[in-house]
């Protein structure tokens, strides 16, 4: 099950993040994603040690956390996005398709002439396929 996602800018400024447990997580939730960008920023930076391709914009499992799993992903300008779950036993294909089904609902986002770069995601439909994709997701590893 996803509980958190992220969008953070190239400078680790949170663009969006939403979560989809209770109030009392948020703040944790929050720790998560903000600790995560110290792995991705080592990963990005040292390719040869973390054995992934300069290219390669899945970054795949940054690190498990408790009873979380914290999966990465790096677009083209710097851009990360991060997954927070609590599914122990997610298959990376499935992960891929999320984060290439979420980059899809990040570009319509900020392709709006109203978004300005940079700044948060305010977007009222950017949040509801984010909830949709979250949704659908959820169904396909339990599957």
């Amino acid at each position: 099950m996803i509980i958190c996602v992220a969008v953070v800018g190239h400078q680790n400024n949170p663009l969006f993040i939403q979560s989809f447990t209770e109030a009392d997580d948020a703040l944790k939730l929050h720790h998560i994603v903000h600790c995560s960008l110290d792995v991705v920023d080592e990963r990005v930076n040292n390719p040869k040690k973390s054995g992934s391709m300069i290219n390669e914009t899945f970054l795949g499992l940054l690190y498990p956390f408790e009873n979380y799993k914290v999966y990465g992903y790096l677009t083209n300008t710097k851009v990360k996005f991060i997954l927070v779950t609590t599914d122990l036993d997610v298959r990376d294909a499935d992960v891929r398709n999320f984060f290439r089904r979420f980059h899809a609902a990040y570009v319509d986002a900020v392709s709006n002439p109203f978004h300005v770069p940079g700044k948060k995601i305010t977007s009222k439909t950017f949040v509801e396929r984010v909830s949709t994709i979250v949704k659908s997701f959820g169904l396909s590893s339990a599957g």
